[in-house]
């Protein structure tokens, strides 16, 4: 049995990516959280999967545990339940600034976690997720979490030291990307087209765009050469982002951003 902590957005986004991709049953599947109304919904998007509003029974049943709360709200959680949860339960966290350090020391040494980060994206299953497993988590169990998250997008397993710069390249840029789409649209609407036709065609270019790198494995800067025709306007407005620092705004909104992970995390 797989036993969710916390009904928000990711959770939700976890849960019906389990379902669609036949991972579990939805009797299977356990959900708690403090608002009965939260759980209503549940019931409603999720038919058949059992609620509790006691965070004890998941720590119980569950063999698969994911806290699908807000950072600040795993202490609380895990001072309720940290003592019921038996070593062998895979404990999945998906908190940003939550380590495996802290994790150890709500819980103990000998407890199986792995810490995921996945991004917004997953609401609409095509989701990017770090994972890092601490060191009692056998092949065979990161293999059904990677199951879990591949349900709903992509996953790929790294080091700790690297998941807050994950974080900023995968968690934050869909902010700077919806940026993007906005920023473009605007762009659109100042040349006669109408906003409603912009934003769509926008995330539709940034859509086909992405594919093109993930689908024929060339190098982005070969792929944007194919487009700038010499003289052309393409190379033109290249020109324009270049002179306004368009590649090195985003390196430095990583950097900024991992350091401030970094900062959240204690490191």
């Amino acid at each position: 049995m797989i036993g969710f902590i916390g009904t928000g957005n990711m959770g939700s986004a976890m849960i019906g990516g389990i379902l669609k991709g036949g991972i579990y049953s939805p009797s299977d599947i356990i959900v708690s959280d403090a608002s009965p109304e939260a759980l209503e919904r549940m019931k409603g998007d999720f038919p058949g999967i059992a609620t509790s509003s006691d965070n004890k029974e998941i720590a119980r049943k569950a063999e698969i545990l994911v806290l699908a709360v807000k950072p600040h709200i795993y202490g609380p959680v895990l001072t309720e339940i940290g003592s019921l949860i038996p070593p062998t339960t895979i404990t999945v966290t998906i908190a940003a600034g939550v380590t495996l350090e802290k994790m150890t020391a709500w819980l103990s040494d000998k407890h199986r976690i792995v810490r995921t980060m996945p991004n917004t994206p997953a609401l609409v299953g095509e989701g990017m997720t770090a994972l890092c497993p601490n060191g009692n988590v056998a092949a065979a169990d990161l293999d059904r979490i990677r199951a879990i998250f591949s349900s709903f997008g992509k996953c790929e397993v790294l080091p700790e030291s690297q998941i807050n710069g994950f974080t900023s390249l995968c968690g934050s840029s869909p902010a700077w990307v919806f940026m993007m789409i906005e920023a473009l649209a605007d762009g659109a609407v100042l040349e006669g087209i109408p906003r409603a036709k912009a934003y769509p065609m926008a995330a539709q270019a940034l859509l086909g765009s992405a594919k093109m790198v993930l689908e024929t494995g060339k190098h982005p800067a070969e792929l944007k050469d194919m487009v700038c025709s010499p003289g052309g306007t393409t190379i033109e407005a290249v020109s324009e982002l270049e002179s306004h620092g368009f590649r090195s705004a985003l390196i430095e909104a990583v950097r900024v951003c991992t350091n401030k992970a970094d900062f959240l995390s204690g490191d």
